[in-house]
């Protein structure tokens, strides 16, 4: 990598493997999740994901580069701690409730992700790129507070018990 361009371009390709791994990934966490408003939350972010996924493709085949070819390490280890607590014995409250915290450390790293890829667009000036990537940053903070809301407003209380 020599310029920022060649940054901007590896930011997406591992965007976009992060993005698949959690596509394949997300069917094995809704399949433990214990309640129905977290396991539609979780249904909803995977469609959301779906377009992440479009998205990102779409905007490397704009500037002429392939988005495959990366493997997405941060992501892959976010994925395998999750799985390593699914295998947890743990009361199905508490279970929800630890799945919530995996869900926000994955978001968090995606919402870092985007944010900086947002920033390198911008600064190539690419602004319909940089519009595009801000869409899917504002879906990502969005999941967060979602999950935010039902750990706080219930899951949390019930994992207390």
């Amino acid at each position: 990598m020599k310029t920022l361009k060649d940054l901007f371009e590896h930011q997406l390709k591992d965007l976009y493997s992060a993005e698949n791994q959690l596509l394949d990934a997300l069917p094995k966490v809704m399949q433990n999740v214990n309640d129905s408003e977290l396991k539609n939350a979780i249904a909803s972010h995977k469609e959301e994901t779906q377009k992440h996924k479009e998205r990102i493709k779409e905007i490397c085949t704009e500037i002429g580069i392939n988005p495959f070819g990366e493997e997405c390490k941060a992501m892959k280890g976010l994925i395998e701690e999750t799985a390593h607590f699914l295998e947890e014995d743990a009361d199905s409250d508490v279970r929800d409730a630890g799945i919530i915290a995996n869900c926000q450390r994955i978001e968090h790293y995606e919402i870092s992700g985007y944010g900086t890829a947002v920033k390198f667009a911008k600064q190539l000036g690419l602004n319909d790129i940089a519009s595009k990537l801000q869409t899917t940053l504002d879906e990502e903070y969005d999941a967060d507070e979602k999950m935010d809301k039902l750990a706080e407003n219930r899951i949390n209380e019930e994992a207390k018990a």
